[in-house]
């Protein structure tokens, strides 16, 4: 990850290849679609996007939790959300 920002529960995740110098992943990997794909899999639903620094490169996703979430469930949401970013990046 390169970067976490958002207001309120909305937070958009910045996926990078090298975190030291944000190097964004080839567009090829299609990072964002396997996140989604990893985290559909684990329950969650996020919101992949591509090509967010210049049309082409740059991988995001957005997670949008209800306003009514336990603070449980936000420990299971990250715990989950960072399971699928590992396995997406490992495919």
């Amino acid at each position: 990850m390169g970067d976490i920002r958002g207001r309120g529960l909305f937070r958009g995740i910045e996926l990078v290849a090298d975190r030291e110098h944000k190097t964004p992943f080839d567009p090829a990997r299609k990072i964002h679609a396997k996140v989604k794909r990893q985290a559909m899999a684990r329950g969650l639903i996020s919101y992949p996007m591509g090509g967010t620094i210049d049309g082409i490169y740059g991988d995001h996703i957005l997670l949008a939790p209800p306003y009514t979430i336990e603070p449980a469930e936000i420990d299971l949401l990250i715990e989950r959300i960072t399971q699928a970013i590992d396995a997406a990046i490992a495919e």
